[in-house]
């Protein structure tokens, strides 16, 4: 399998819609180091650039971060926000 050039945009969409699957809002979360490496073998400078999606993701308010940095899960106060993006990003 080969590894997929995304843009920026589209792996924050892709972020949030695996924890929209998995349904993790608000207090309910899943280790980031998870999260990352099954993205990571999908996508090209796998680690560094998903963490700094992350990064942006919690400064625009999307996901909240638990446990000192180690877990992540969906803002339930953003969640049409977060569905709009998701749609906005995936349709194109």
């Amino acid at each position: 399998m080969s590894k997929q050039e995304l843009s920026d945009e589209e792996i924050k969409a892709d972020l949030l819609y695996r924890l929209l699957r998995k349904h993790c809002w608000g207090a309910k979360y899943l280790p980031l180091d998870t999260l990352i490496n099954w993205m990571s073998k999908q996508i090209r400078k796998d680690g560094k650039r998903i963490k700094r999606c992350v990064e942006e993701l919690t400064k625009e308010g999307y996901v909240l971060l638990h446990k000192q940095g180690k877990a992540i899960s969906l803002n339930p106060t953003r969640s049409r926000a977060i569905a709009e993006y998701i749609k906005k990003i995936m349709k194109t």
